[in-house]
């Protein structure tokens, strides 16, 4: 992102908002740990926000889970300030007198700062198109709910994925589904899963950014309808220790001038030579991104085999207990051929988890990478031996081995920057060196609604 001026809204539009019941603009960033950060201002000063912005401490980017913690580094102190600056194209009004908006870090120069975690992205989304690759991401979040003070709700109709589920909620159901529709957020699909009032949202693809935005608005959308019912969303990947875990899957696409990458092709699934190489890039940098998709001290509850978390680092078609999922392209498939990573959970930033995988994708293809064979079963049900032969690995529970992975990564901090990788490592080690000692029942009670909104 370059230095940024925004096109400031015209007096006829912001008095169209006030018009349509808008007072109060909320601005919201998403920082290493995961967590949304919020600044609001009066619907006339929404061009103000925009640029050239509010002031905000470095330490924003340096938060920690617990709600006390600030992970202090060599670029992160209470010296200095930086602006938070919202992108007026993505203005959403979301009711009850709110409009929100995504917004990035600028130095007060307008230079964009490099632990933003929506810079990130949109560096990564530019690196593609400089390449001549366009890729769509679709976010899918599962989540639990919870009572007001995070506990348990009872479930005694409930039924795995069970018609119950949805008539025990439907008032909130059909609140969210009405609330996106008005805000412009496209859901393909809500349903029940697999776990005691757990649910999940799919939400239409779109390019890197705009998706990634998509997901955080859906969360605050999320938030607001579980309040107006007496309820409160979990947002951990394991709201109960012994729990299925909930998961933060993210798709994607990729097309050149020569047409989809995922699709069309010789290879398996239909994919092209650039395609494979591309799931292959992924793949073989999965391990090391492991701290940045499912890298918190809550993670390593839900990555199990058997737990449809992607615990092992292999692909197959429609296979969901690989940790990238191909999904091809057929009657059945409106979307088209695409990739499903399944170890990202709701811990992630989506921004950033985002911007590691479309990385190792293009990462992929510019080496020319080369795809290890499908795997067809349940890699769960194969030997070691097997295992071994076919190059899959189990990837690590433990979240030390998963963030000194990442820390030591020369190809994440390529694609990320260094600035993003240390603050990632600083916000998790600082997790796993005050909590570290808890047992699974008190980590996830512990931090059940520390992403929560």
């Amino acid at each position: 992102m370059a230095a940024m001026t925004a096109t400031p809204l015209a007096a006829a539009a912001i008095a169209q908002l006030e018009a349509e019941g808008v007072d109060t603009v909320i601005g919201t960033v998403v920082n290493p740990a995961g967590l949304i950060n919020a600044k609001t201002v009066p619907i006339r000063r929404t061009n103000t926000f925009a640029d050239p912005g509010l002031g905000a401490s470095p330490v924003w980017h340096a938060f920690t889970i617990d709600q006390t913690g600030i992970a202090y580094n060599d670029n992160v102190s209470v010296v200095g300030d930086q602006r938070i600056r919202i992108d007026l194209s993505a203005l959403r009004i979301i009711g009850d007198g709110l409009a929100w908006a995504p917004a990035s870090f600028f130095d007060q120069d307008g230079t964009p700062v490099a632990a933003c975690t929506r810079g990130t992205l949109h560096r990564v989304e530019t690196a593609l198109a400089d390449a001549g690759v366009e890729a769509l991401v679709g976010h899918e979040i599962e989540f639990v709910l919870v009572g007001p003070d995070g506990h348990q709700l009872p479930a005694t109709l409930w039924a795995q994925y069970g018609l119950a589920g949805i008539l025990e909620r439907e008032s909130f159901i059909r609140d969210v589904i009405g609330a996106a529709t008005s805000a412009g957020v496209a859901i393909e699909q809500f349903h029940p899963e697999s776990g005691a009032n757990q649910f999940e949202v799919s939400l239409a693809p779109h390019p890197p950014v705009a998706a990634a935005d998509q997901m955080v608005l859906l969360r605050i959308i999320l938030g607001r309808a579980a309040r107006r019912h007496g309820l409160r969303i979990s947002l951990s990947p394991a709201p109960f220790a012994g729990s299925v875990g909930s998961g933060a899957h993210q798709h994607f696409s990729l097309t050149t001038s020569q047409g989809p990458l995922f699709s069309g092709g010789p290879g398996p699934g239909g994919m092209t030579a650039a395609g494979q190489s591309a799931v292959a890039g992924v793949l073989r940098g999965l391990p090391q991104a492991q701290g940045m998709l499912c890298g918190s001290i809550v993670s390593a509850l839900r990555m199990r085999p058997g737990n449809w978390a992607g615990a092992y680092a292999c692909w197959g078609v429609e296979n969901r207990e690989a940790a990238v999922r191909f999904v091809k392209a057929n009657v059945g498939n409106p979307r088209g051929g695409n990739v499903e990573v399944k170890v990202v959970d709701p811990a992630a930033n989506p921004y950033l988890a985002s911007a590691a995988i479309l990385g190792l994708a293009l990462d992929g293809i510019t080496s020319e990478a080369v795809l290890q064979p499908e795997t067809t079963v349940d890699p769960g049900a194969l030997s070691d031996s097997e295992r071994s032969r076919a190059g899959t690995v189990l990837l690590p529970e433990s979240q030390t081995e998963a963030i000194a992975a990442l820390d030591e990564s020369q190809l994440m901090r390529s694609i990320l920057g260094d600035a993003v990788v240390d603050l990632v490592v600083a916000v998790r080690r600082m997790e796993h060196d005050r909590y570290g000692d808890l047992d699974p029942e008190a980590l996830a009670d512990k931090f059940r609604m520390a992403w929560s909104v």
